[in-house]
């Protein structure tokens, strides 16, 4: 089972080993965490997705909840959400596959960000799934590095009552 928590914490020096420490002493899982600022400077925003069984999830939202730094915790499933991640992946291309790497971008989505004489890096924005499947595709072409942010997200806009 998997389980996205979204968590407002205090934007200071300490706060990401604290959190990542929380995980590793109880041996939670984290599938992936992406931590940025938000509109205030004093706080931060950590997305954390991690998997395991409902009791699992409950004691990690448990304990997140006990943190000092922690201002407000949120948990929701991907259907409850909207989900993006960012990858950059730098391949070489030759004449023979230039065409299909270019054709593949425009049908997935990415886009070709730099290119040189026999390398090329594409950026994608998308789902963590259309991102696997893109990576998929790479798999007949040299993937020279690869880098993916984890996984963004927030919860679908509801009515307004």
């Amino acid at each position: 089972m998997k389980r996205i928590y979204s968590i407002l914490v205090e934007n200071h020096a300490g706060v990401l080993c604290k959190t990542a420490g929380l995980f590793w002493r109880r041996c939670f899982n984290i599938d992936s965490i992406t931590v940025g600022e938000t509109d205030d400077r004093d706080v931060s925003s950590m997305v954390i997705v991690s998997t395991g069984d409902e009791r699992t999830l409950e004691q990690i939202e448990k304990q997140l909840n006990k943190k000092l730094d922690v201002i407000k915790v949120k948990t929701f499933d991907e259907t409850e959400s909207i989900n993006r991640e960012l990858l950059l992946v730098k391949i070489k291309y030759n004449r023979g596959n230039r065409r299909d790497i270019m054709d593949n971008c425009q049908i997935m989505g990415a886009k070709i960000v730099d290119m040189s004489r026999n390398l090329m890096m594409i950026e994608m924005c998308d789902t963590p799934e259309r991102v696997a499947i893109f990576i998929d595709t790479l798999k007949s072409v040299s993937i020279v590095e690869m880098t993916r942010t984890g996984v963004l997200a927030m919860t679908k806009c509801g009515e307004i009552s």
